[in-house]
């Protein structure tokens, strides 16, 4: 594997991936060049009239850059680069600073690096780098999953669109819009129609409704981020109104595309549709950084085994031992047959049970899909104002949930991919420039422990076990 330092840069004839080696989101994670293995993939293509650098050999990635304003200075407004350095952000993460240079040049890319990594604040970059707040159009699109992915990517756009009291008399600002599942769209529709945001965040379903009913239009659109883009696909709801995003309501040749992901499964595949599928331009430029070891080192693995009936108790001692101040606990959907029968959801069952037998934590809260936006959402900021506190969740808090100062993940029940673990694991260690250890501990039956080694093997870490 090549370090940091050595960028790859690989023909694809007519497309090819090199094999796999193996807050908010704007926060990242601090990275150490020795642990990761960069790549950056061109393809071969013929040069892009609309794109004066469309040739690799004309696109300078600047490695020795040792700050994002060296990077930027050029392409960013000077008061988005202000407001990123007053927030503490001055080194550039391992992905932006190869990622940055391409997006200026104006290529199509894949953002393909890990949880915390920098992704959210690259491509926000970007948008700043080529809106023009003088035109009321919709001038770029952010397509996130989730509500709550949504609602902390927009705080962060806000936070950077903001300009200085001088500079809001001389010309106007940037107005970003959440268009999100649940939120109000009848006004956001008096809103589109009387002077449209220059940036919208949205999900899939509720982007989709405004442009059937031609209250949205992207005639004007420069960029278009697809976030989360692995989850987007794999979820059959979603999939054909993003494939209609991408090829009936906007041209490739018009905008540039940016795919954004933690895990990009089988992505020498997903490259290629990219192309042959035309969501993309032919010379999209594949940028990833992976870490030998996908898991930060400041994480303890662990599992316990226990019976069936005993679950439950199990949990509760680990939480009586650990004393967590803040945590969340990852339990599986309900099946349908379980629903059917009339059962209580496991969420609210694990609740009730922590409620009446857990006295190290008063603030105990559940977020899971079947609540309503408003419950999330109040469940969400009751845990940001509390000190303490546990989370109950299914997999809807592994994806745009930021709660920096969670230490401690607890896996009720295991999740069904390697992915789907490392989406959860990395809801914690999200806070910037702290060495303090942050635990997973896996709860599992004897027959589950053969699945806990698969994600070991695939992702790399070593799980300790408990015995209680």
């Amino acid at each position: 594997m090549a370090s940091l330092s050595s960028t790859h840069i690989l023909p694809l004839s007519p497309i090819s991936i090199p094999k796999k080696p193996i807050s908010s989101r704007f926060l990242f994670r601090s990275q150490n060049p020795k642990t990761l293995s960069t790549s950056v993939t061109f393809t071969n293509s013929k040069p892009n009239a609309s794109s004066s650098s469309s040739s690799s050999s004309s696109v300078s990635i600047e490695l020795n850059a040792s700050t994002l304003r060296e990077i930027c200075q050029a392409h960013v407004p000077e008061h988005v680069l202000r407001r990123v350095e007053e927030v503490g952000y001055v080194r550039p993460t391992d992905v932006q600073k190869q990622a940055l240079p391409l997006l200026f040049s104006g290529r199509d890319c894949i953002l393909h690096a890990q949880t915390g990594s920098g992704k959210t604040l690259a491509y926000l970059l970007l948008i700043f780098s080529v809106i023009n707040t003088q035109r009321s159009t919709v001038q770029a699109v952010i397509v996130v999953p989730t509500r709550e992915l949504g609602t902390q990517v927009t705080r962060v756009a806000r936070m950077l669109a903001a300009r200085p009291m001088e500079l809001e008399l001389e010309q106007k600002s940037c107005t970003v819009m959440a268009l999100l599942d649940g939120g109000m769209l009848k006004r956001h529709k008096s809103w589109l129609k009387a002077d449209p945001p220059t940036i919208v965040v949205a999900t899939i379903k509720s982007l989709c409704q405004m442009l059937e009913k031609k209250i949205l239009k992207l005639e004007s659109m420069k960029v278009l981020i697809i976030d989360e883009v692995d989850f987007m696909f794999n979820s059959s709801k979603e999939v054909s109104s993003l494939r209609k995003l991408l090829t009936s309501y906007s041209s490739l040749h018009n905008r540039q595309t940016i795919f954004a992901s933690a895990s990009i499964p089988q992505h020498n595949r997903f490259v290629h549709d990219c192309i042959q599928q035309k969501w993309t331009k032919r010379d999209v430029v594949h940028v990833h950084v992976n870490p030998i070891q996908p898991m930060p080192s400041c994480l303890h693995h662990r599992f316990v085994i226990c019976g069936k009936n005993k679950r439950h108790q199990t949990l509760l001692s680990l939480l009586q031992s650990d004393a967590p101040e803040s945590g969340i606990i990852f339990v599986g959907e309900q099946s349908e047959k379980s629903k059917k029968a009339g059962n209580a959801p496991p969420t609210t069952s694990l609740v009730d049970f922590l409620r009446t037998s857990y006295v190290g934590c008063s603030d105990i809260h559940l977020l899971e899909e079947d609540m309503n936006f408003n419950s999330r959402a109040a469940s969400l900021s009751e845990v940001r104002q509390g000190g303490s506190y546990l989370l109950v969740a299914t997999d809807i808090a592994a994806r745009g949930v930021d709660l920096p100062e969670t230490t401690h993940i607890y896996n009720f029940d295991l999740p069904r991919t390697a992915v789907d673990y490392l989406h959860r694991a990395g809801r914690t260690g999200r806070k910037p420039f702290s060495d303090n250890r942050c635990t997973v501990t896996n709860v599992l039956m004897s027959e589950e422990r053969f699945v806990l080694q698969r994600f070991e093997n695939e992702l790399l870490f070593n799980c300790e076990e408990l015995i209680l």
